[in-house]
C-alpha cells in the first residue's frame, strides 16, 4: 500500500510493515473489545519480521513460526481448531489472512481491513505511516531486505547448494562484529544456542533454510528459491527510535547496517 510520509509524499510500505500495522490494529481490538481470553493466537512465517512476535507479547498472544506458504499457516488452524483461536496471521511477500475463514493468502480481507485500520488512525488525527512510527518507537524500528542471488543452469544449481553447504558447515561466529547467538538449521530440525552450547529440536517439517539470529537483535535467513534458479539472503535489523525527528536517521542507519551485514557475508 502507499501511503503518505511525514513530507507529504507518498511511500510504499513494505510488507512486513503493512503485517505490522495490520496486526496492531487488530490486537488492540481484541483488547479493547474483552476478546482476549489467554487462548489465542497468530501465526506467522519464519522470514517474516519479528516485531510481530512483540506486537503479539503486548497482548498475551500466542505466536507460531511455520514455513513459507499459507498451507503450513492453515495446518496450525487446524491443529488448534476447538481449543485456541487463531486472529490473524501472514507472510513477508505482502500476503496476510485476518480469521480463520478463508485459510488462504486474502487480499479482500487484508484491504478491508487495512481500510478500516487507516479509517481508525483518522479518527484520531493519524495517518496509517503515523501509525507505523508509534510502533517503531514502542517496540524498535525493525527494517528488513532480501537479496536474490541468480544462479542459472546446472552450475548454478550446485553453486546454491555449495552456498548452503559453506554456511552450514562452517557457520560464522561473528557478522558485522555482533556475536551469532543461534544458528537454526530447518534441513536437520535443530536449533543451536551458540552461547549456552544447548541444542533443541524444531518442530516444523523438513526445509533447506538457515537462520542466524545476532546479538544486536538481527536476523539473517537464507533458503534457495522453490521455483526459480535463485538464492534468497533475507534481512532483519533492529534499532531504537526514540522521537519521530530521528526517524530518518535511524532508518538510514540501519539501512547501513544491512549493507555492512551484505558484505560481511561477501554478497
Amino acid at each position: 500500500i502507499a501511503v503518505k510520509d511525514n513530507h507529504g509524499e507518498f511511500v510504499l510500505l513494505n510488507g512486513n510493515q503493512t503485517a505490522a500495522v495490520l496486526l496492531y490494529y487488530i490486537f488492540r481490538k481484541w483488547k479493547e473489545n474483552g476478546k482476549i481470553t489467554g487462548k489465542e493466537f497468530m501465526v506467522k512465517t519464519i522470514v517474516t519480521s519479528e516485531l510481530l512476535i512483540d506486537l503479539a507479547n503486548k497482548y498475551d498472544i500466542e505466536t507460531y513460526d511455520v514455513l513459507t506458504g499459507f498451507k503450513w499457516i492453515a495446518d496450525i488452524i487446524r491443529k488448534n481448531e476447538g481449543i485456541k483461536t487463531f486472529i490473524a496471521g501472514g507472510e513477508e511477500s505482502y500476503g496476510y489472512m485476518i480469521g480463520d475463514f478463508v485459510r488462504d493468502k486474502d487480499a479482500v480481507s487484508s484491504c478491508a481491513m487495512i481500510a478500516e485500520t487507516a479509517a481508525w488512525a483518522a479518527s484520531q488525527g493519524k495517518t496509517i505511516y503515523d501509525i507505523l512510527i508509534d510502533i517503531y518507537m514502542e517496540f524498535g524500528f525493525y527494517l528488513e531486505g532480501l537479496i536474490a542471488v541468480v544462479k542459472k543452469g546446472m552450475s548454478g544449481a550446485e553453486e546454491i547448494a555449495g552456498i548452503m553447504k559453506r554456511f552450514r558447515e562452517n557457520p560464522p561466529s561473528m557478522i558485522n562484529n555482533s556475536r551469532v547467538v543461534m544458528i537454526k538449521d530447518y534441513e536437520f530440525s535443530v536449533a543451536k544456542d551458540m552461547i549456552a552450547g544447548t541444542e533443541e529440536h524444531i518442530d516444523l517439517p523438513k526445509s533447506n533454510v538457515l537462520q542466524f539470529f545476532l546479538e544486536d537483535g538481527s536476523k539473517i535467513s537464507i533458503r534457495p528459491s522453490g521455483t526459480e534458479p535463485k538464492i534468497k539472503f533475507y534481512f532483519g535489523v533492529k534499532g531504537e527510535l526514540n522521537d519521530i525527528a530521528s526517524f530518518e536517521k535511524v532508518r538510514d542507519e540501519l539501512e547501513d547496517k544491512m549493507k555492512q551485514i551484505t558484505a560481511d557475508l561477501d554478497l
